[in-house]
Protein backbone atom coordinates (compact mmCIF):
# COMPACT_ATOMS: atom_id res chain seq x y z
CA UNK A 1 0.00 0.00 0.00
CA UNK A 2 1.69 3.36 -0.67
CA UNK A 3 2.33 5.43 2.10
CA UNK A 4 2.76 9.03 2.35
CA UNK A 5 6.65 8.83 3.15
CA UNK A 6 6.96 7.21 -0.07
CA UNK A 7 4.74 9.45 -2.23
CA UNK A 8 6.35 12.36 -0.41
CA UNK A 9 9.80 10.72 -1.55
CA UNK A 10 8.80 9.79 -5.29
CA UNK A 11 7.12 13.70 -6.25
CA UNK A 12 10.23 15.25 -4.54
CA UNK A 13 12.31 13.18 -6.69
CA UNK A 14 10.56 13.59 -10.08
CA UNK A 15 10.90 17.22 -9.11
CA UNK A 16 14.39 17.19 -8.54
CA UNK A 17 15.03 15.60 -11.70
CA UNK A 18 13.06 17.96 -13.00
CA UNK A 19 15.19 20.82 -11.75
CA UNK A 20 18.15 19.25 -13.07
CA UNK A 21 17.17 18.36 -16.48
CA UNK A 22 16.00 22.40 -16.79
CA UNK A 23 19.45 22.82 -16.88
CA UNK A 24 19.99 20.95 -20.42
CA UNK A 25 16.69 21.31 -22.03
CA UNK A 26 13.47 23.90 -22.29
CA UNK A 27 11.06 22.44 -19.81
CA UNK A 28 7.38 23.45 -20.20
CA UNK A 29 5.98 25.82 -16.69
CA UNK A 30 3.41 22.93 -16.42
CA UNK A 31 5.49 19.88 -16.19
CA UNK A 32 6.47 20.92 -13.07
CA UNK A 33 2.83 21.66 -11.49
CA UNK A 34 1.94 18.41 -13.04
CA UNK A 35 3.83 16.37 -10.14
CA UNK A 36 2.68 18.60 -7.61
CA UNK A 37 -0.73 18.57 -8.37
CA UNK A 38 -0.78 14.87 -8.45
CA UNK A 39 1.10 14.76 -4.94
CA UNK A 40 -1.86 16.80 -3.56
CA UNK A 41 -4.68 14.76 -5.32
CA UNK A 42 -2.93 11.31 -4.36
CA UNK A 43 -2.27 12.67 0.05
CA UNK A 44 -5.80 13.91 -0.48
CA UNK A 45 -7.38 10.50 -1.12
CA UNK A 46 -5.50 8.60 1.25
CA UNK A 47 -5.99 11.25 3.84
CA UNK A 48 -9.99 11.14 3.60
CA UNK A 49 -10.07 7.34 2.71
CA UNK A 50 -9.30 5.20 6.14
CA UNK A 51 -9.03 2.10 4.55
CA UNK A 52 -6.12 2.98 2.51
CA UNK A 53 -3.55 3.25 5.13
CA UNK A 54 -1.40 6.32 3.57
CA UNK A 55 -0.62 7.71 6.46
CA UNK A 56 -0.76 4.60 9.45
CA UNK A 57 -1.37 1.21 9.42
CA UNK A 58 -5.18 0.77 9.38
CA UNK A 59 -7.63 -2.36 9.93
CA UNK A 60 -11.17 -2.51 8.12
CA UNK A 61 -11.65 -6.15 7.51
CA UNK A 62 -10.50 -9.65 8.39
CA UNK A 63 -10.02 -10.65 4.61
CA UNK A 64 -8.64 -14.33 6.54
CA UNK A 65 -11.92 -15.10 8.49
CA UNK A 66 -13.19 -18.56 7.58
CA UNK A 67 -16.07 -18.41 9.56
CA UNK A 68 -19.00 -16.12 8.93
CA UNK A 69 -18.47 -13.61 11.64
CA UNK A 70 -18.17 -9.66 11.44
CA UNK A 71 -17.72 -7.02 13.94
CA UNK A 72 -20.73 -4.24 14.06
CA UNK A 73 -19.01 -1.03 15.45
CA UNK A 74 -20.78 2.25 16.74
CA UNK A 75 -19.36 5.70 16.85
CA UNK A 76 -20.31 8.94 18.61
CA UNK A 77 -21.83 7.40 21.56
CA UNK A 78 -22.49 6.70 24.25
CA UNK A 79 -26.24 8.78 24.08
CA UNK A 80 -29.48 7.83 25.27
CA UNK A 81 -30.21 5.54 21.89
CA UNK A 82 -27.19 3.45 23.41
CA UNK A 83 -29.17 2.27 25.88
CA UNK A 84 -31.84 0.99 23.08
CA UNK A 85 -28.94 -0.65 20.76
CA UNK A 86 -27.66 -2.48 24.47
CA UNK A 87 -30.62 -3.88 24.91
CA UNK A 88 -31.43 -5.30 20.97
CA UNK A 89 -27.88 -6.52 21.24
CA UNK A 90 -28.43 -8.38 24.33
CA UNK A 91 -31.62 -10.34 22.46
CA UNK A 92 -29.79 -11.34 19.99
CA UNK A 93 -26.87 -12.21 21.76
CA UNK A 94 -24.27 -10.46 19.84
CA UNK A 95 -21.63 -8.45 20.94
CA UNK A 96 -20.25 -5.38 19.41
CA UNK A 97 -17.43 -2.53 19.66
CA UNK A 98 -18.48 1.26 20.68
CA UNK A 99 -15.84 3.84 19.92
CA UNK A 100 -16.68 6.50 22.42
CA UNK A 101 -16.24 10.12 22.72
CA UNK A 102 -14.89 11.03 25.81
CA UNK A 103 -17.12 14.37 25.86
CA UNK A 104 -20.33 11.68 26.02
CA UNK A 105 -18.40 9.33 28.04
CA UNK A 106 -18.77 12.41 31.07
CA UNK A 107 -21.91 12.84 29.89
CA UNK A 108 -23.50 9.68 30.23
CA UNK A 109 -20.89 7.39 32.15
CA UNK A 110 -23.90 5.17 33.55
CA UNK A 111 -24.84 3.87 30.16
CA UNK A 112 -20.81 3.71 29.08
CA UNK A 113 -20.84 0.91 32.26
CA UNK A 114 -23.25 -0.64 30.80
CA UNK A 115 -22.00 -1.23 27.19
CA UNK A 116 -18.77 -2.47 29.59
CA UNK A 117 -21.27 -4.64 31.63
CA UNK A 118 -22.67 -6.06 28.75
CA UNK A 119 -19.49 -7.22 27.69
CA UNK A 120 -19.23 -5.34 24.54
CA UNK A 121 -15.37 -4.07 23.56
CA UNK A 122 -15.09 -0.14 23.80
CA UNK A 123 -11.96 2.53 21.52
CA UNK A 124 -11.43 5.73 21.48
CA UNK A 125 -12.76 8.27 19.51
CA UNK A 126 -11.08 11.43 21.01
CA UNK A 127 -12.75 13.92 23.51
CA UNK A 128 -14.42 16.53 21.31
CA UNK A 129 -14.81 14.56 18.11
CA UNK A 130 -14.02 18.50 16.75
CA UNK A 131 -14.80 19.28 12.98
CA UNK A 132 -11.05 21.33 13.12
CA UNK A 133 -9.92 17.63 14.23
CA UNK A 134 -8.20 17.36 11.07
CA UNK A 135 -6.06 20.35 11.60
CA UNK A 136 -4.80 19.75 15.85
CA UNK A 137 -1.08 19.03 15.89
CA UNK A 138 -0.14 16.47 16.73
CA UNK A 139 0.19 17.55 20.84
CA UNK A 140 -3.23 18.32 20.92
CA UNK A 141 -4.44 15.63 19.02
CA UNK A 142 -2.30 12.83 21.62
CA UNK A 143 -4.22 14.86 24.65
CA UNK A 144 -7.74 14.30 23.20
CA UNK A 145 -6.55 10.55 22.95
CA UNK A 146 -5.57 10.79 26.50
CA UNK A 147 -8.24 12.27 28.26
CA UNK A 148 -9.99 9.67 26.41
CA UNK A 149 -8.02 6.72 27.57
CA UNK A 150 -7.91 8.42 30.84
CA UNK A 151 -12.14 8.07 31.08
CA UNK A 152 -12.00 4.86 29.57
CA UNK A 153 -9.95 3.38 32.27
CA UNK A 154 -11.50 5.40 35.18
CA UNK A 155 -15.07 3.04 34.55
CA UNK A 156 -12.66 0.61 33.27
CA UNK A 157 -10.00 -0.38 34.85
CA UNK A 158 -8.21 -1.25 31.43
CA UNK A 159 -6.66 1.17 29.12
CA UNK A 160 -7.89 1.06 25.15
CA UNK A 161 -5.77 0.59 22.59
CA UNK A 162 -8.39 0.54 19.99
CA UNK A 163 -9.16 4.62 18.35
CA UNK A 164 -11.56 5.04 15.47
CA UNK A 165 -10.15 8.42 13.64
CA UNK A 166 -13.35 11.14 13.48
CA UNK A 167 -14.50 11.60 9.90
CA UNK A 168 -12.35 8.23 8.75
CA UNK A 169 -9.56 11.02 8.45
CA UNK A 170 -5.74 10.79 9.21
CA UNK A 171 -2.87 12.63 8.25
CA UNK A 172 0.80 13.25 9.55
CA UNK A 173 -0.25 14.75 12.87
CA UNK A 174 -2.73 12.15 13.68
CA UNK A 175 -0.55 9.34 12.78
CA UNK A 176 2.35 10.89 14.90
CA UNK A 177 0.33 10.85 17.94
CA UNK A 178 -1.53 7.68 17.65
CA UNK A 179 2.29 5.88 17.60
CA UNK A 180 3.32 7.67 20.54
CA UNK A 181 0.03 5.79 22.37
CA UNK A 182 0.36 2.85 20.86
CA UNK A 183 -3.19 2.78 19.14
CA UNK A 184 -4.71 0.44 16.71
CA UNK A 185 -6.41 2.31 14.19
CA UNK A 186 -9.35 0.30 13.30
CA UNK A 187 -11.74 1.52 10.03
CA UNK A 188 -14.17 -0.43 8.23
CA UNK A 189 -15.23 -1.88 4.98
CA UNK A 190 -19.04 -0.91 4.92
CA UNK A 191 -19.94 2.21 5.84
CA UNK A 192 -23.66 2.28 6.18
CA UNK A 193 -23.85 6.58 5.77
CA UNK A 194 -26.80 5.83 8.85
CA UNK A 195 -26.18 9.87 9.70
CA UNK A 196 -26.70 10.78 6.11
CA UNK A 197 -29.73 8.05 4.47
CA UNK A 198 -32.53 9.36 5.38
CA UNK A 199 -34.51 5.65 4.11
CA UNK A 200 -34.47 2.44 6.92
CA UNK A 201 -35.07 0.17 3.49
CA UNK A 202 -32.24 2.13 1.85
CA UNK A 203 -29.83 1.98 4.81
CA UNK A 204 -30.37 -1.61 5.28
CA UNK A 205 -29.50 -2.57 1.65
CA UNK A 206 -26.71 -1.12 1.79
CA UNK A 207 -25.13 -2.97 4.46
CA UNK A 208 -26.30 -6.08 3.05
CA UNK A 209 -25.12 -5.64 -0.24
CA UNK A 210 -21.81 -5.53 0.69
CA UNK A 211 -21.30 -7.80 4.15
CA UNK A 212 -19.16 -10.49 3.60
CA UNK A 213 -17.59 -12.59 6.05
CA UNK A 214 -14.51 -10.74 7.95
CA UNK A 215 -16.31 -6.99 7.35
CA UNK A 216 -16.42 -4.31 9.79
CA UNK A 217 -19.47 -2.39 9.56
CA UNK A 218 -19.78 1.59 11.07
CA UNK A 219 -23.36 2.78 12.60
CA UNK A 220 -23.38 5.70 15.44
CA UNK A 221 -25.88 5.25 18.15
CA UNK A 222 -27.28 8.59 17.96
CA UNK A 223 -30.39 7.76 16.53
CA UNK A 224 -33.55 5.96 16.64
CA UNK A 225 -33.27 5.35 12.64
CA UNK A 226 -30.28 3.32 13.52
CA UNK A 227 -31.31 1.34 16.24
CA UNK A 228 -34.55 0.55 13.69
CA UNK A 229 -32.05 -0.59 11.46
CA UNK A 230 -29.51 -2.45 13.75
CA UNK A 231 -32.52 -4.87 14.79
CA UNK A 232 -33.36 -5.54 10.87
CA UNK A 233 -29.72 -6.09 10.61
CA UNK A 234 -29.38 -8.56 13.67
CA UNK A 235 -31.89 -10.84 12.09
CA UNK A 236 -30.20 -10.56 8.44
CA UNK A 237 -27.60 -12.03 10.20
CA UNK A 238 -29.32 -14.32 12.08
CA UNK A 239 -31.11 -15.34 9.13
CA UNK A 240 -27.70 -15.88 6.56
CA UNK A 241 -25.87 -17.82 9.95
CA UNK A 242 -23.66 -14.55 11.01
CA UNK A 243 -22.50 -14.08 14.31
CA UNK A 244 -21.40 -10.60 15.68
CA UNK A 245 -18.54 -10.19 17.45
CA UNK A 246 -16.26 -8.00 19.09
CA UNK A 247 -13.10 -6.07 16.78
CA UNK A 248 -10.61 -7.48 18.96
CA UNK A 249 -12.52 -11.21 18.60
CA UNK A 250 -12.61 -10.98 14.69
CA UNK A 251 -9.08 -9.43 14.36
CA UNK A 252 -7.50 -11.57 16.68
CA UNK A 253 -5.71 -8.39 18.24
CA UNK A 254 -5.96 -6.91 21.96
CA UNK A 255 -8.43 -4.34 22.89
CA UNK A 256 -6.31 -3.38 25.94
CA UNK A 257 -2.81 -3.26 27.05
CA UNK A 258 -2.56 -6.13 29.50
Amino acid sequence: MLSHKVNTAFFLLVVLLLIILSFFVAIAWWMFLLPVLLWVIITGVGSAFIFTGYHIKTYCKNTAVKDRKIAITFDDGPTPETTKVLDLLKKHNAKATFFCIGSQIEKHPDIFKAILDDGHTVGNHTYSHSPKVGFFPAQKFREELEITNGLIEKYSGKKSLFFRPPFGVTNPNIAKAVKATGHYVIGWNIRSLDTVIKGENRLLNRIKKRLTPGSIILLHDTSQKTVNVLEQLLVLLEQNKYEAVTVNQLLNIPAYEE
